[in-house]
């Protein structure tokens, strides 16, 4: 039997972010985006791999049910005090399990690297407000911060939907219910959770994400009603998240869920992580404040990606933040290559790079003077 208390325990203490348990391979840990292999440790067989599967359900019906049915289960497992995320699916098979680290203590939303605009936007007393990024780019880490933030200095009911619950929050100076999301939990799916938040007098819904046209009907009725909901979607910049909400619905429909985002949608950021000069990760947000000419933008018949990053960049007075502005900021900070930072944008927008790069090392020329 594999000695998981020792798999996680010295995940823990090398600060991975991720454990792998594959057949056929070592347990490998994910440590600062480098993949490593665990230190005496056996290479994994397939039986070994049915018997993780059976530490992890620990004979939970409805869970096993889950798997064998979907051939996949999202759970949570906890070890001395420390919560994992637990992916369990098949491959030629054979289950395999990804199983990703919840800190205790979550980072001040201050030392994030999060622009101050996102924290202010909570405030709104209705809308929608979205935390964007492919996987691994700090989404739920940010979320959690957030909700801590609103936690802690606002007067709020503030119901979340996670699937599975990481961060276990404490009511504050707020009121905060978390439900966990999947057959067997809290609520069945995402949808069933935002319908009836409609009926727990709730100020804040969070939705850990919004993966369909159903969860997003339902999210867009709960911001009309008055609440401020805030959540999570799987795109890779601001441009690509209108499109990707327009493009849940019709072409027949779009135009008037144009319409409805114009007016709902109050700030949409969308999040990469990238390994700096130091070895630390780095945040690099992008932010689009929904203003007037947002707004106009999206309701027009076809959506172009350059109105909107030129939107962005002539919004900042309002709180925007631009990718290259971002990019830009890192380097001259000496906290990412310049080789990093021509890697995160296309080659048509590397003049535009280059030239942020000299106005902001101006800049902070004529600060030091």
């Amino acid at each position: 039997m594999v000695n998981m208390n020792k798999v996680i325990e010295q995940a823990i203490e090398k600060e991975a972010s991720d454990i792998h348990l594959i057949s056929g391979l070592k347990p490998m840990y994910r440590i600062a985006r480098s993949l490593v292999e665990m230190e005496d440790a056996s290479v994994l067989k397939d039986e070994d791999m049915y018997e993780i599967y059976d530490y992890l359900v620990r004979g939970n019906v409805d869970k096993d049910k889950v798997f064998n049915e979907t051939r996949k289960l999202d759970t949570s497992y906890e070890h001395n005090g420390i919560r994992l995320r637990v992916n369990i699916s098949y491959a030629n098979e054979i289950p395999v399990c990804t199983m990703r680290l919840i800190k205790n203590e979550l980072p001040r939303f201050e030392d994030l690297g999060v622009p101050d605009i996102v924290r202010r936007m909570t405030y709104q007393p209705q809308g929608l407000m979205l935390v964007t990024g492919k996987t691994n780019s700090g989404k739920s880490t940010t979320l959690s911060a957030l909700v801590n933030h609103i936690n802690e200095t606002q007067n709020k009911k503030i119901l979340s939907l996670e699937s599975p619950v990481e961060y276990k929050h404490t009511s504050k100076n707020s009121i905060i219910v978390q439900k966990e999301v999947g057959e067997g939990r809290d609520c069945l799916t995402y949808h069933d959770g935002v319908k009836n938040a409609l009926r727990e007098d709730c100020d804040i819904l969070v939705i850990g994400e919004i993966r369909d046209k159903i969860t997003m009907e339902a999210a867009i009725e709960m911001a009309e009603s008055g609440h401020l909901v805030i959540g999570t979607l799987h795109t890779k910049s601001c441009a690509e998240t209108i499109d990707r909400m327009i493009n849940f619905y019709e072409v027949r429909d779009q135009a008037q869920i144009k319409y409805l985002l114009s007016s709902l949608l109050k700030l949409v950021i969308s999040q990469r992580l990238l390994v700096g000069t130091t070895g630390k990760l780095e945040l690099v947000p992008e932010v689009m404040v929904v203003d007037n000419i947002v707004a106009g933008i999206i309701r027009k018949e076809k959506i172009s990606v350059s109105e909107i990053e030129d939107a962005i960049q002539s919004g900042q007075d309002k709180g925007s933040v631009s990718l290259i502005n971002s990019i830009a900021k890192l380097f001259v900070e000496n906290k990412i290559t310049l080789d990093q930072a021509k890697a995160q944008v296309e080659e048509k927008n590397l003049e535009t790079l280059n030239r942020t790069i000299m106005q902001l090392k101006i800049k902070m020329g004529n600060k030091s003077v």
